[in-house]
């Protein structure tokens, strides 16, 4: 196998919006310490060599499973390896699509026929997909090589990636520090270099939220933007996304992946692929859910970004949540905690037995207590709720065109400070202060964003939250390029990555 590649090639595969600023910089003279020349390039500069037939399918899968197979040991965020499936599709053909050859990985939490979900739990640890989710399908359409699952806490209930099915997942940025949750798994493996992009899935920041402790983008789109064939319920938090070192990476995916013709609920957005050409008002939103603003070293990193966006010729204003906390607390945790019971129901039903802690983790037999105890009550009135605050977030950007905000309350945790082991009121307690401000947004149904723009002193990333009305991806997208532009943050590598192999 060879890593020579033509740099002809990849200059144009660099020559779209967004990353053509990087092209010049791109060296492939590899250092001591780096693995292959692929894992600098994003999902579109991959599949550009492979559509100029500089690279083949087949060598880009041997070199990112060489990277899984290098790193994985360290940072444990492929749980499911698809290796041999992958080569041979390499060797035997792909879809002709946008994406084709590039390697990619599948969430624990989403259907992939043939192959392992166990959505994180020993309850399901065997359990074998019979059916591709239409997302997944929409993604392998485009001609993307699954290489493997990546791991999500159990059941995606925390926002941290501990399962006890599987074991945590470590942040390449520090190997003593958790790689946020629920999509963790997909953002350790695209933050060291891994593969290019992975799917994920965001019900209260699980996009947000990793891609924040990982140094990442992610975008989570409005509520009945993405395919899926469930219904639109109002009440539904979650959507499935992508995990990207790029701006253009994610824009091109999310366009596999919106809705489109019957059935949309909004115009498709399609490819975006440029910055914006026009100033914002821009409201900047410093105090959560909870009443309280973020630790000091993460608001130092906002306010760092409200000055960018200043700089850039945006009007930033302060501005705050239209939101009462305890009823958005309780609505919340009433829809969050019913996933936990339905989940236990289901098994009870199935084996004609109670489900203890030798099959369940003690966090989710918490929340199915919560549930029991208090959720029921609250769950009617959480529909009426989340219409209600959508409606106020709605009126909040007619005022602003973008809201800037953290995504979350404090830098990556240590590992097991927010672990599914911890006493259930105290977990609930430091769960909800750590993700301080994404849920809202689900609960909204608006889209909203993380962007890797600013790192902490001891050198961890810092995301910063952007958000804006329902349908309107477009501008976040827009604002995303140009900050992508602005700050680019493409050339800082984790310790624990492909760049540098330091772990």
């Amino acid at each position: 196998m060879t890593f020579d590649v033509d740099r002809r090639g990849v200059l144009k595969a660099f020559s779209g919006a967004g990353l053509a600023a990087l092209a010049p910089r791109i060296s492939w003279a590899l250092t001591p310490t780096e693995t292959d020349a692929f894992f600098r390039l994003d999902s579109i500069a991959q599949a550009a060599l492979v559509r100029e037939g500089e690279v083949s399918p087949l060598e880009l899968a041997q070199a990112a499973i060489r990277r899984i197979e290098l790193l994985n040991d360290k940072l444990n965020a492929v749980i499911t390896p698809i290796f041999e499936p992958a080569l041979e599709r390499a060797q035997n053909g792909l879809p002709s699509g946008p994406f084709t050859g590039v390697p990619y990985l599948f969430k624990d939490l989403m259907d992939y026929q043939g192959h392992r979900t166990a959505y994180g739990s020993r309850a399901t640890i065997n359990h074998i997909s019979d059916h591709t989710h239409i997302f997944g399908t929409r993604v392998l359409e485009a001609g993307v090589n699954i290489l493997g699952k990546t791991n999500t806490p159990e059941l995606g209930l925390l926002g941290t990636t501990e399962p006890l099915a599987f074991g945590p997942t470590r942040n390449p940025w520090d190997l003593s520090r958790s790689s946020g949750g629920s999509s963790g798994g997909a953002a350790a493996a695209v933050a060291s270099g891994m593969v290019p992009s992975a799917q994920g899935s965001d019900g209260g920041g699980s996009l947000r939220v990793p891609s924040s402790c990982c140094g990442l983008f992610a975008l989570k789109v409005s509520r009945g933007r993405e395919i899926s064939p469930e219904p639109l319920e109002p009440w539904r938090l979650d959507v499935k996304g992508h995990i990207t070192r790029s701006v253009r990476d994610s824009a091109a995916l999310y366009a596999l992946t919106e809705r489109q013709g019957t059935g949309a609920h909004f115009p498709p957005v399609g490819f975006v692929k440029r910055a914006l050409d026009r100033k914002l008002k821009i409201g900047l939103v410093m105090t959560g859910i909870n009443g309280r603003k973020p630790s000091p070293e993460v608001e130092a990193e906002i306010l760092a970004t409200a000055k960018l966006c200043e700089s850039l010729g945006h009007e930033v204003v302060e501005a705050d949540f239209p939101l009462e906390g305890e009823r958005l607390k309780d609505a919340f945790i009433a829809i969050w905690s019913s996933f936990a019971t339905g989940f236990k129901s289901s098994l009870e039903a199935q084996t004609g037995a109670p489900v203890g802690e030798d099959v369940l983790e003690p966090w989710t037999l918490y929340m199915d207590e919560y549930f029991q105890k208090h959720g029921k009550a609250h769950l009617e009135a959480a529909t009426s709720y989340f219409a209600e605050l959508g409606d106020d977030m709605e009126k909040m950007t007619q005022q602003y065109d973008v809201l800037l905000s953290p995504v979350l309350s404090t830098a990556a945790p240590k590992l097991g400070e927010q672990g599914p082991l911890v006493e259930g009121d105290q977990l609930l307690q430091d769960a909800l202060d750590y993700v301080n401000y994404t849920p809202v947004y689900n609960i909204s149904g608006q889209p909203a964003m993380s962007v890797p723009l600013g790192w902490t002193a001891s050198g961890l990333p810092v995301g910063s939250q952007f958000a804006s009305g329902r349908g309107n991806e477009k501008i976040l997208f827009k604002l995303a390029y140009q900050l992508e532009e602005a700050r680019s943050w493409h050339e800082r590598w984790a310790p624990c990555s492909a760049a540098r192999l330091d772990c």
